[in-house]
């Protein structure tokens, strides 16, 4: 599905939302800019609230719902994706530029104009009830977060997790919402047999820090309390300092680590910026708009992590970085997790248990 938008998003609109611009995507020959000339002063005189811009919610009439993954430096070999686009509008995803593939902008359309999936549950089904189906854990939240607010009204997550329950297949899950807890009934039953676990992704306890970022994101606090949450009800829960950024939110590494343990999480991560594609000019138009001062010292200490350029894809490196001030920061980070108690060594989840329910119809087993 290919869909050309008209790019052009006057700044008063994008109160809310986390890119400043909505540039077309590197697939598009045309490129679309917005002039102020003159002629809509008698419009801005008679309107000086101009509507906030609305989401736009599209059905994703995909076939498949399980995706693979090749890359060797990440931990899960498939996962699960209910929504293309994210509402959170977090200015660093690395999600953003999959838009570009329907013709649309990875600024504000990837948080604005989003696909759901309805039918994942049923196509879910199908794909683990296949014959040759090899049981593997499979991720959520890998991409775009599968409880962003529109989860709420679409449930699809919920009914993914339902089908997930019944085959006894394992998952795990990252989010930035508290939303998660609405879930705590089915994830503390997978819990008890070994088949699921979460991460709360807290990039920075400062809520002003945070609202600028991931502006449609649950509050530092809130994701805090869904850490407690889940651990309440059984849920092995972790959090995700993700992603890192220097200048910015890195030196709340310890912090965050901190306060999530203190709340009872029992694992932690990290990751550090990544730019990739589209994301680049983004975050730049973003640091220029929220933090000019501080906007080129971040840019110089990323490229330093980076072997002097924005962004460098080398599996063994682009989580991390290199260089010195890299280093450090991986020091920090396995500091605090081993003061912490952090990442202790526990039982993987139970790929083993995986089961096909019995459906009307299927005959009964001989004893």
């Amino acid at each position: 599905m290919t869909i050309v938008l008209n790019t052009t998003i006057r700044p008063e609109v994008l109160h809310g939302r986390g890119a400043v611009s909505n540039a077309v995507g590197r697939f598009e020959k045309q490129t679309r800019v917005l002039l102020d000339d003159g002629w809509d002063d008698g419009w801005r005189a008679d309107d000086n609230t101009p509507a906030p811009l609305r989401t736009e919610v599209i059905h994703d009439a995909t076939r498949t719902i399980i995706a693979r993954n090749k890359s060797p430096d990440i931990s899960f070999d498939q996962s699960i994706n209910p929504y293309r686009g994210c509402e959170h509008g977090c200015i660093y995803c690395f999600a953003r530029p999959s838009h570009a593939y329907l013709g649309m902008s990875p600024g504000v359309d990837f948080e604005s104009r989003l696909f759901a999936k309805p039918n994942a549950a049923s196509l879910l089904a199908k794909e683990l009830s296949a014959p040759g189906y090899v049981p593997k854990v499979i991720a959520m939240g890998t991409n775009t977060d599968p409880y962003q607010p529109l989860e709420k009204k679409m449930r699809i997550t919920r009914s993914i997790l339902e089908v997930l329950r019944d085959f006894r297949h394992p998952v795990a899950i990252v989010t930035k919402s508290p939303l998660i807890l609405r879930d705590a009934d089915i994830l503390s039953d997978m819990a008890a047999m070994g088949l699921a676990k979460a991460a709360l992704s807290i990039t920075t306890l400062d809520r002003k820090l945070a609202r600028a970022m991931e502006p449609r994101a649950g509050t530092p606090q809130r994701r805090l309390q869904a850490i407690q949450g889940l651990t309440d009800a059984g849920v092995p829960a972790g959090v995700m300092f993700a992603p890192a950024i220097p200048a910015l939110n890195d030196h709340e590494m310890e912090a965050v680590l901190s306060a999530a343990a203190g709340y009872g999480a029992r694992s932690a991560g990290y990751v550090l910026l990544r730019l990739p594609l589209e994301i680049k000019d983004l975050f730049r138009e973003w640091l220029d708009v929220n933090v000019p001062d501080r906007a080129k010292h971040v840019m110089t200490l990323v490229r330093q992590m980076r072997g002097g350029k924005d962004y460098d894809a080398n599996w063994n490196t682009r989580m991390t970085g290199t260089g010195p001030y890299a280093q450090v920061m991986a020091r920090r980070f396995h500091m605090a997790v081993k003061r912490l108690g952090l990442n202790r060594p526990t039982a993987p989840l139970a790929v083993h248990k995986f089961k096909r329910p019995s459906r009307l119809g299927d005959q009964l087993s001989l004893l």
